[in-house]
């Protein structure tokens, strides 16, 4: 791509326009009041995401529009009166409907953004649903503020929730319930501010519900397997136990069974590892967008920080706490297998130790018998040989040689039992000598 600012012949990073872009890829909300504004979060996998964006062309042809061609990370349509936002996040798809025409809204959620949206196609999204919610703006800076008693009736009776954030030039209202249509509720009041301001704060507060609830995801997961975490740290511990008290422990079954927990850990984590990781950092998302709001307190009513902290938090820290005894009990359980381990080693190496005393112990024993037999194998051998001798000095003396046969014979007995040991040890030491030179070079 040729950039004016490159006219240099500068090497350009392939990635630079899409670092630029990044930035600029979710523009604020720019929010009239009043206005009705509806925002749904919808899970999805790569396949469900393809079909979100065939079925968001789907909503322009229904508008008599020419729908998108490329789906990008934000898209936004104008339908008049209607104005729609499409954003893709890491998990989930969000639509924000934005209706426009509440001039024959009788109270704040008389109509909302949802209104002017066709029911089928509203009702074909693909996906499941985790965050749907109403929020209502209304204009209070010619028209003043209802009583409480009145705000309290459009959340239908329910407690409430509010402040007065951006230093009290709005009023945010909300219960953080579910109402009879199923959807949440917000009702901002725009005291002082402008039309982007609006839109910033409404934005923060769309990612403060959707994020809140992104990160309770979790908590499922935690409470299904803390019980679990419990049995297993009890069976642990009762193992642990037993090898302190040095017990007599069948180790091939030991090991067995802590290879068992080790895979139940492992597979325990691959499940909820991500969950955990995503809490955390939805966790850190919704305490920046509340420290941005720079809240005011409203009297008698708990700010919508001191309720995310007081309720979101808890709930936040039992998954990290689930999350750590995962990490703790996996761990634990390397020890105790390198304690099983270490003590089948030392069981083999005595093993081994015995095995070599014996063989040491037959080692000698071959030794003596082959003493032995060198013994008795210098006998015969003399034996035979003082034979021979014996056949050379007869046939001397027939010929005529005048010598004593039994004196002779007698004589060379010991001569040739001298001769035969000698030999003897010779090829001994020689065959020694070759198995250490042949041990050496090993």
């Amino acid at each position: 791509m040729d950039l004016p600012n490159n006219d240099y012949g500068l090497d350009i990073h392939p990635l630079r326009d899409s670092l630029y872009a990044e930035l600029h890829s979710r523009p604020f909300h720019v929010i009239p009041s009043p206005s009705r504004v509806t925002y749904l979060a919808v899970l999805c996998d790569s396949k469900t995401r393809a079909e979100q964006f065939d079925h968001f062309q789907q909503l322009f042809e229904l508008m008599d529009e020419t729908p998108p061609d490329e789906d990008n990370v934000c898209i936004e349509a104008d339908f008049g009166n209607l104005r729609v936002r499409r954003e893709k996040h890491l998990e989930f798809t969000s639509y924000t409907f934005v209706n426009l025409d509440v001039e024959r809204c009788r109270d704040p959620f008389d109509c909302t953004g949802l209104t002017p949206v066709p029911k089928d196609w509203l009702r074909a999204i693909p996906g499941t649903v985790v965050a749907a919610f109403h929020v209502s703006i209304e204009d209070a800076r010619e028209q003043p503020e209802p009583e409480l008693p009145i705000v309290k009736s459009f959340f239908e009776k329910m407690r409430l929730v509010g402040s007065s954030p951006q230093d009290g030039d709005a009023r945010v209202w909300t219960t953080f319930q579910l109402h009879s249509d199923g959807f949440g509720r917000f009702l901002i009041y725009n005291k002082s501010m402008s039309d982007s301001q609006l839109g910033r704060l409404t934005q923060r507060v769309i990612e403060i519900e959707t994020y809140r609830l992104m990160a309770l995801l979790a908590l499922p997961l935690a409470r299904e397997y803390n019980p679990q975490l419990s049995e297993m740290d009890l069976r642990l511990a009762d193992t642990t136990s037993g090898l302190a008290r040095n017990d007599d422990l069948d180790e091939r079954d030991l090991l067995g069974k802590l290879t068992d927990m080790a895979a139940w850990v492992e597979a325990v984590r691959a499940k909820t590892t991500f969950r955990f990781s995503a809490t955390r950092a939805y966790h850190e998302l919704v305490l920046n967008r509340l420290s941005e709001l720079r809240e005011d307190e409203v009297s008698g009513h708990l700010t919508i920080t001191e309720f995310m902290t007081r309720r979101l938090t808890p709930a936040v820290r039992t998954c990290e706490s689930i999350s750590e005894r995962l990490e703790n009990l996996s761990r634990r359980i390397d020890r105790v297998s390198d304690m099983m381990r270490t003590r089948v080693e030392l069981s083999i190496q005595g093993q081994n130790q015995d095995l070599l005393a014996s063989m040491d112990r037959r080692s000698k024993i071959q030794l003596m018998m082959q003493h032995t037999v060198e013994g008795l194998s210098v006998a015969a051998i003399s034996y035979y040989m003082v034979g021979l001798l014996k056949y050379l000095i007869e046939a001397l003396y027939n010929s005529g040689v005048n010598i004593d046969k039994s004196l002779t014979v007698g004589i060379s007995v010991p001569v040739v039992i001298l001769v035969v040991w000698f030999a003897t040890r010779k090829i001994h030491k020689r065959f020694l000598a070759l198995a250490t030179e042949k041990a050496d070079r090993e």
